[in-house]
């Protein structure tokens, strides 16, 4: 049997690769290998993760190619959306099918690096794509992050108004909010304010008294109310688990009034917004009840479907 070098034991490489490394066209065409894209091969022994995708995805196509949208916000260490399919953007009119791939085609290839394009492109790219809650949740922590130039990306806009996409990114700025330091935090927020309810200030230091200080994800000031999203980490992490304890134990001892909003309640977000709601009913609150009407219904919708209706339908 060949003996495979070690080097092509541990992740895609190129035909021309293997056979430059000694390896007969014969043995990466038998059982040993297998073939990802055309050209484009990986040990048996090897199990593919997804940066490895990537990284097959690149070696099939031009070497202009970039990761754009969803997969580029990821490469950044972004942890939303689906990897099940890469976006990758080339220049010109290419048309090239690749198992798991959506390859995007520009006239102009934007600014970019040797991996991507910039976070500025790949998040108007990903408005183009995706919800509105989503759209907003991503920004508002590529902001809170400081990944999103706000400068460049209105330069952006601007500059190129032809492209399909900057009506939907524009439409989606105005929602952003930087103080969010989290996927749910921005989702909580959004639904809240979606859903018409008093805006929060959102991750605010509060002084309870007596030194006493904590910083809850949302803070409705004029009803004295917390609310605080409780996550995976939350249970899983014992010294954040520890670190919620003692949280709550203060928030109780000073006599303020607080919301826990679960992952599992975040499923069902109607029902979230009517927690927030009640709680808040019960400080006082006598304003409108939450609307789950037109501008609630945008939020689970295509930024492209609310923007430009027309277009979408």
């Amino acid at each position: 049997m060949f003996i495979i070098p070690d080097a092509l034991r541990h992740g895609p490489f190129t035909r021309a690769e293997g056979l430059a490394a000694g390896v007969p066209a014969r043995v990466l065409e038998g059982t040993q290998f297998v073939r990802i894209h055309q050209g484009v091969h990986c040990h048996r022994g090897h199990v593919m993760s997804w940066a490895d995708r990537v990284e097959a995805a690149r070696l099939a196509l031009p070497a202009s190619a970039r990761t754009t949208g969803a997969t580029r916000l990821q490469q950044l260490g972004l942890d939303h959306g689906w990897r099940d399919v890469l976006h990758f953007v080339v220049q010109g009119d290419l048309h090239l099918e690749l198992e798991g791939v959506f390859l995007h085609r520009t006239v102009a290839m934007l600014a970019h690096d040797d991996a991507g394009v910039t976070p500025e492109v790949a998040f108007v790219a990903y408005c183009a794509e995706a919800r509105v809650l989503d759209a907003i949740k991503v920004g508002c922590v590529l902001l809170h992050q400081d990944r999103l130039d706000l400068d460049l990306l209105e330069q952006l806009l601007v500059e190129q108004p032809w492209r399909r996409v900057c009506a939907e990114a524009r439409w989606v700025l105005c929602h952003l909010d930087h103080r969010c330091r989290s996927l749910p935090e921005a989702e909580l927020l959004a639904l809240v304010r979606f859903a018409g309810l008093p805006e929060p200030e959102v991750n605010k230091t509060i002084d309870l008294g007596a030194g006493d200080i904590l910083t809850p994800d949302l803070w409705f000031e004029d009803y004295g109310l917390a609310v605080e999203y409780e996550g995976r980490q939350h249970q899983e992490d014992r010294g954040q688990y520890n670190a919620d304890i003692d949280r709550y134990k203060l928030y109780r001892r000073t006599g303020t009034a607080y919301e826990q909003v679960t992952k599992e309640r975040m499923r069902s977000p109607k029902a979230t917004v009517r927690q927030i709601h009640r709680a808040l009913v019960d400080r006082g609150y006598c304003g409108p009840p939450p609307d789950f009407g037109e501008l609630w219904a945008s939020l689970f919708a295509p930024v492209a479907a609310v923007v430009r209706p027309g277009r979408a339908a």
